[in-house]
């Protein structure tokens, strides 16, 4: 069965939903639900990540999206697919990158404007403690004092918001629900019909898509798919079987599902086959 909206937790989704000078609105407006009072957002200024790079090795951090606001504030906005190793150092190490970049040569008193680190996760990171949908992070003393608020990380995790369309009671809700549910709507919503989600819509829209957009998005899905489906399945093999046994029997569990995905998807068995390395034969009878 096609989709009439795009994945936004695909690259391409994301980046086009929130990551273009024609959807700043929606990046802000989405912020906005985050942040508190005093850094509420009014402009934005998209920045290229790679130039905070001082090495060949850190080049490779890249963030899904990086962007300032007109007063110097800096947000770090990242879309994780599926469970990776050491997920806390990797934000705290991404969150060094603006913290860095605001150093001054010469006579500077070490004043810094705040960071954020805004991380939407498809999976769960924290199954062995007091699960939470919403982790508001920062830098606190033994009493459980602030102790220092300009560095701030804000961790969701989407597998844990499950309220229903009556349910949904703040602007923050609603954005949830679109961003969980986007794919698998076939109109909006009477709770979304208000301007801001009427142009997220529209331009998650597949038939708003030209032919190189809508390639590079089927692209992006595969790569989706294979990440999310491939980890999740070895994950929970892993659980089962023993490390090694649940990584093998995972990963070929994992990509079969990918495969399946993507038939549902309407995707050429050719592309499919490419992607996943299965035959013709095995694509056609999954």
């Amino acid at each position: 069965m096609s989709t009439k909206y795009f994945n936004p937790y695909t690259d391409f989704g994301f980046k086009k939903l929130f990551g273009e000078e024609g959807s700043k609105d929606i990046l802000i407006d989405f912020l906005n639900q985050l942040l508190p009072i005093h850094h509420q957002i009014q402009q934005l200024t998209f920045k290229n990540p790679e130039n905070l790079a001082d090495t060949i090795a850190e080049r490779k951090a890249i963030f899904d999206i990086y962007c300032e606001s007109k007063t110097g504030d800096k947000f770090i906005v990242e879309m994780q697919k599926a469970k990776i190793k050491h997920f806390k150092d990797r934000a705290l190490f991404y969150s060094t990158f603006p913290i860095r970049e605001q150093s001054e040569k010469g006579d500077w008193n070490f004043f810094l404007l705040p960071v954020y680190f805004i991380a939407i996760l498809d999976f769960e990171y924290d199954e062995n403690t007091t699960s939470k949908f919403r982790r508001d992070v920062c830098l606190k003393d033994q009493d459980g004092d602030i102790f220092f608020d300009k560095l701030n990380f804000k961790f969701l995790q989407m597998p844990l918001f499950n309220k229903q369309e009556n349910e949904l009671i703040t602007h923050f809700d609603k954005w949830l629900y679109f961003l969980k549910n986007l794919e698998s709507f076939n109109h909006i919503p009477v709770i979304l019909n208000e301007p801001i989600f009427q142009k997220g819509f529209e331009i998650a829209e597949i038939s708003h898509l030209n032919v190189e957009q809508y390639e590079q998005y089927k692209k992006s899905l595969v790569q989706y798919l294979e990440v999310k489906n491939v980890f999740d399945t070895a994950f929970e093999e892993g659980e089962k079987s023993g490390i090694e046994k649940g990584i093998e029997k995972g990963i070929e569990k994992g990509i079969e599902k990918v495969a399946k995905a993507l038939k549902e998807q309407n995707i050429a068995i050719e592309i499919i086959a490419e992607s996943t390395g299965l035959s013709y034969e095995t694509i056609q009878r999954i």
